[in-house]
């Protein structure tokens, strides 16, 4: 009786000591805390299941809202987004839009000429950065100021500049009054033997369109001027002191590929000043190309970014669509341009429309601009172009905050000889800035337009007033260079670009103004 019972108490034991064993291990598995997080994930590691790529509808998308574009085109929506043909010179890839009613479609609108060098937008594919989301792929917003590689946030600030001796540099206070007082437009070319300020092929944003050394143009002596005006020195360019004052901030430059040429000029400048050189890179892998819109570099040491967003026109390009499916392109010339979601992000902005009114239906002006609901039969593209600059201005002086620094950076020089880009102009065989003759007085009628607005509006914009300077220079275009011909036994003539200009060269002189700006606001 008393082994029976003795027995009996072992077997108790036991399974108690099994249940207890068995509610451990039940706790160790199900709650891992406890354990090293390190053990924790390896003992996961063949668990872990590949990401899912979360679908998203092309419909749920904000209309004003250039990130999140519909990728197809329906006929449930008024306005959509479409290609449109086009007939440059430079463009690789036209396309013809694929409609079928008799709506109207928001669409980048081609112009007959090589002064934009940028393929239209495919319908089938969104606004750049593509199909995501800004906080996924990394872009610096006002909600989530991370990017790709870094997770920091910008520092809240405006346009007021700060000086060197705040941030560990030194600038005389008296340069920047000097400044202050001075046309720096009005001035002179001037022989440097310090220039150009970065070497000709070193830097790998200048897409080939204006390396024109690399593509085998023999002389080098245009990139050897300097701008001097007549009442003032311009700083020399420093691009760590440039970083400095844009520590924090986003520039963004938009407009045509005539401000992507500048924008290019400016990467190219800033990369001087990096010791570090990949601590500079575009936020999502894109090499610079003529078909892509919108980039951004980011340099890491300084949290800044320099942004380039595509806008032809500033204001809206679309296209109707009538009820057999044939399609005319319209621009809304009282509507901001769609990318203008873009815009509000930045701190310090560089903005230029031009060279695309000068041809093509923009200059005819036959059931293209549009104002409202209402398609003019016909109108003058020089009101038109009034018009749509006053939009802008309008826009600008609406919606941005008085904090950030605007810039218009006026018209740049075209100098064909004997034509036009497409009737056998051209410029090639020039190696030397103009001395004499009308040119070097010409002010076209847009920059009064421009001149005209701004006051109007009373708009807080510094306007980058290159348009004089560039009269001059006839040597710095691509001409023949614009591709490479250094394995041709003949260089064809033809389709000269005589309106985009070499790398380095000319834009980097407007960059110059924008530093002397920043310098002359310091305080």
């Amino acid at each position: 009786m008393v082994a029976s019972s003795s027995h009996f108490t072992r077997n108790k034991l036991l399974t108690f000591s099994l249940l207890v064993l068995l509610s451990l291990f039940c706790f160790l598995l199900f709650n891992r805390s406890p354990l090293d997080p390190k053990l924790r994930d390896l003992s996961l590691i063949s668990q872990i299941p590949a990401p899912l790529l979360v679908w998203r509808s092309p419909l749920s998308h904000d209309e004003f809202d250039d990130t999140k574009q519909p990728t197809s085109i329906s006929s449930d929506f008024q306005e959509k987004t479409a290609p449109l043909s086009s007939k440059s010179d430079l463009d690789d890839e036209p396309s013809e839009p694929s409609v079928s009613s008799n709506e109207e479609n928001e669409v980048p609108i081609s112009s007959n000429s090589n002064l934009d060098d940028e393929a239209p937008r495919n319908a089938s594919e969104p606004l750049d950065p593509s199909e995501s989301d800004e906080e996924k792929i990394g872009l610096i917003t006002p909600e989530s100021n991370s990017d790709d590689r870094n997770s920091t946030k910008l520092e809240e600030s405006g346009a007021k500049v700060e000086s060197l001796e705040e941030t560990g540099g030194l600038i005389d206070n008296a340069v920047a009054e000097k400044l202050r007082n001075c046309d720096m437009y009005s001035g002179k070319w001037v022989k440097d033997e310090g220039y150009p300020l970065y070497r000709a092929g070193s830097c790998p944003y200048v897409d080939e369109a204006f390396d024109c050394q690399s593509n085998g143009r023999p002389d080098s002596g245009y990139t050897q001027w300097r701008w001097q005006p007549h009442g003032c020195e311009l700083p020399r360019f420093s691009a760590t002191d440039f970083l400095v004052r844009l520590r924090g901030k986003r520039l963004m430059l938009v407009g045509d590929s005539m401000n992507r040429n500048q924008f290019e000029s400016l990467l190219c400048l800033l990369r001087e000043g990096l010791p570090d050189k990949s601590k500079m890179y575009e936020t999502h892998g894109y090499k610079i190309t003529k078909g892509r819109g919108y980039f951004m570099f980011k340099f890491e040491d300084y949290n800044c970014t320099v942004e380039f967003v595509r806008s032809h026109f500033l204001v809206r390009e679309g296209v109707r669509v009538n009820a057999q499916g044939s399609s005319n392109p319209t621009l809304s010339i009282d509507r901001i341009d769609k990318t203008s979601a873009r815009w509000l992000r930045a701190d310090i902005l560089v903005f230029n429309t031009g060279h695309w009114w000068t041809h093509g239906k923009t200059s005819r002006g036959k059931n293209y601009y549009k104002e409202g609901n209402y398609i003019y039969p016909k109108f003058d593209a020089v009101e038109a172009y009034r018009r749509a600059i006053k939009t802008w201005a309008t826009w600008i002086k609406n919606k941005m905050s008085h904090e950030k620094l605007v810039f218009y950076r006026g018209y740049s020089s075209a100098h064909f000889r004997g034509g036009e880009w497409d009737s056998g102009g051209s410029c090639n065989g020039e190696t030397e800035p103009v001395v004499q003759g009308a040119i070097i007085d010409s002010y076209p009628q847009k920059m009064t337009i421009v001149e005209e607005i701004l006051k109007e509006t009373r708009v807080q914009a510094v306007l980058l007033n290159v348009t004089r300077l560039t009269n001059f220079r006839k040597d710095g275009h691509p001409s023949v260079y614009g591709k490479n011909v250094t394995q041709l036994k003949k260089v064809s003539m033809r389709r000269q670009d005589c309106s985009h200009w070499c790398l380095p060269g000319v834009p980097d002189a407007w960059n110059e103004f924008i530093y002397a700006t920043l310098v002359a606001r310091q305080t």
